[in-house]
């Protein structure tokens, strides 16, 4: 890891499981990575006000009411609309596999289900952000 990235693990809508974000939280930071988590029934403004008051690297939403579609692309608006569209977004939950290229086409750079091993998504990400702090270099 180049550097701790920091991430703000967000709960948006009204769904009220966070064991799997909070577990998803607590695996980020054994990591190495700085895991924000919100709390539950966090609007799409709040998730993005707490992205830019923590200058967050990445923003991974959780969800599991079937509301992904409403929320995601409301949140990735108002991270382009704040100027933080450089935040990688991530999305877990159960979400549908017809809905993933739908998500991926609104911005979201990678959709983790359940099942997925816990350093699979650290992995991942990390590698992301490696791969967009070099190429930040590169251009400077």
């Amino acid at each position: 890891m180049r550097r701790p990235y920091r991430v703000v693990v967000a709960k948006p809508g009204l769904d009220g499981h966070d064991r799997g974000a909070k577990v998803i939280a607590l695996a980020l930071r054994d990591a190495g990575f700085e895991a924000i988590y919100t709390g539950l029934h966090q609007t799409p403004e709040q998730v993005v006000r707490t992205v830019v008051d923590e200058d967050a690297d990445a923003v991974g939403l959780s969800l599991l009411s079937g509301a992904h579609l409403t929320l995601v692309p409301r949140v990735v608006e108002g991270l382009r609309d704040a100027g933080r569209d450089d935040v990688l977004v991530l999305v877990g939950g159960i979400i549908p596999e017809a809905d993933i290229p739908v998500l991926k086409e609104h911005g979201v750079a990678a959709v983790f289900t359940p099942g997925t091993p816990l350093p699979a998504i650290g992995e991942w990400l990390e590698d992301a952000l490696d791969a967009r702090e070099e190429g930040a270099d590169a251009t400077h």
